[in-house]
């Protein structure tokens, strides 16, 4: 081969596996496509991660198209590819330019104008996400370096400098790179944006951090439970409340937890659709091998402050150097992942929140302490229920919620159960060790 490589640009989309997926292009091309796209196939939204498709509402019929947001462009050349990597976010469309009810991002659009238009609110958000930075052989005489140490920052050489310089390069705001608690594990934070952007940011995130890997001879494992009695890895999606104007609206100094009335019902909204909620956000079986208690993840519907065992966890402030409370008060959700699709989890989320303030629901009780020490009437008291201890259970649970799938076109959450059940079907009589390794291999 002689010349220049052709840099192609990859207009994508991510499915309901959490993958991404598209259609590389070059320049020219990008721009005719903003104006008529470029195709796509129904069915390729019931991709499974192991390339199969199961029985789905679309079946081998239609056609799509995906048409590039130019403002969602995310690029950086120093990943160590011999070209930029390119990422152009995109919305699926039908032939005739409408929303294409399938679009897991058109999906995140209408939670949010819905929100907008009902309470005059938008959402905040960031995503934190978890990896293991994994060696291309693995050796099993190597001893892991410290958690959250120098050393094992610097231990993977010029990883970490690499992925911030991508990261910033591609516009999505890095807040760190660090090594996290777990074995060669690492935490990337971004700064907090719109929900659709950080949507997007989670999207180019992964994508970037896996390239970066790749081109240093490592690979970066997203999966929630990569080995089954390892820390695993988690999403936290954070969010918080601002007015038509952009002042925060998430703080009030009297509220309980701090939370303002519209916060509190935001968070007994989502606490109320939990069970359901969390087949959206914690997408795979191995999801609840980390949903447990005592693993620093989540597994009640519990609302708590600072706790990082609660699925809502109301986050700290800080007032030296004059901080201000207001622009700083945020809740995390914690019963996330990355075999969960960023779009439909944040979806599902914003529209549990405004089903609780349209409902007036009041605040949820801030509950501390070990809810596996409780007795029933103690959690009955607290609003405690356990979350879904399998992924089967967090889909009868998501079937029974008929308020959580009203959210979604009829046919998209059919897809979604085609999916998670050629999923379920495809790890049958596999042993946990073994349903850890496929994830871990594919994610």
């Amino acid at each position: 081969m002689s010349g220049a490589l052709t840099p192609l640009a990859h207009v994508v989309t991510t499915d309901l596996a959490a993958v991404t997926r598209g259609r590389p292009v070059t320049e020219e091309r990008l721009r005719k496509a903003q104006t008529t796209g470029l195709g796509w196939v129904p069915a390729n939204l019931c991709l499974t991660p192991f390339n199969s498709i199961g029985e789905n509402p679309w079946g081998s019929s239609g056609d799509l198209r995906l048409v590039p947001d130019l403002s969602a462009r995310h690029t950086t050349s120093a990943t160590g590819a011999a070209t930029p990597l390119d990422l152009v976010m995109a919305d699926i469309v039908e032939l005739d330019g409408s929303p294409w009810d399938g679009c897991p991002r058109t999906q995140l659009k209408k939670a949010l104008a819905a929100l907008k238009e009902a309470t005059g609110l938008s959402v905040i958000s960031t995503f934190e996400q978890e990896f293991l930075l994994l060696p291309t052989a693995s050796d099993p005489s190597r001893i892991a370096d410290h958690a959250f140490s120098v050393a094992a920052f610097r231990g993977a050489g010029d990883f970490g400098p690499m992925l911030a310089s991508c990261l910033e390069e591609a516009g999505v705001e890095p807040e760190m790179v660090l090594p996290e608690y777990g074995n060669d594990q690492f935490e990337i934070t971004h700064a907090p944006t719109d929900a659709l952007a950080a949507a997007d940011r989670a999207v180019v995130i992964r994508e970037v951090t896996r390239e970066v890997a790749r081109t240093l001879g490592r690979r970066a494992c997203f999966a929630p439970k990569p080995v089954l009695d390892a820390v695993g890895n988690g999403v936290h999606i954070h969010f918080s409340l601002v007015d038509a104007d952009g002042r925060p609206a998430t703080y009030a100094a009297d509220g309980p937890g701090k939370l303002s009335e519209a916060a509190a019902s935001f968070c007994a909204g989502v606490l109320k659709h939990l069970p359901a909620l969390v087949a959206l956000t914690a997408s795979s079986p191995p999801s609840y091998y980390r949903l447990a208690p005592h693993n620093w993840s989540s597994s009640y519907t519990w609302l708590g402050e600072r706790d990082r065992e609660a699925t809502l966890r109301i986050c700290p402030f800080v007032t030296m150097g004059g901080g201000d409370p207001a622009r700083q008060f945020n809740i995390e959700y914690r019963a996330a992942d990355a075999t969960a699709n960023p779009y439909l989890a944040l979806a599902g989320i914003v529209h549990a929140g405004l089903a609780g303030i349209e409902a007036k629901l009041p605040a949820p009780p801030i509950v501390t302490g070990d809810p596996t020490l409780m007795t029933q009437d103690e959690l009955d008291a607290k609003g405690l229920r356990r979350l879904p201890e399998t992924l089967e259970a967090a889909l009868d649970a998501l079937a029974a919620d008929s308020v959580v799938r009203s959210w979604f076109p009829e046919r998209l959450v059919d897809s979604f159960f085609a999916v998670k059940r050629t999923e379920l079907a495809a790890m049958e009589g596999k042993e946990k060790t073994e349903i850890c390794a496929a994830y871990g291999e594919r994610y």
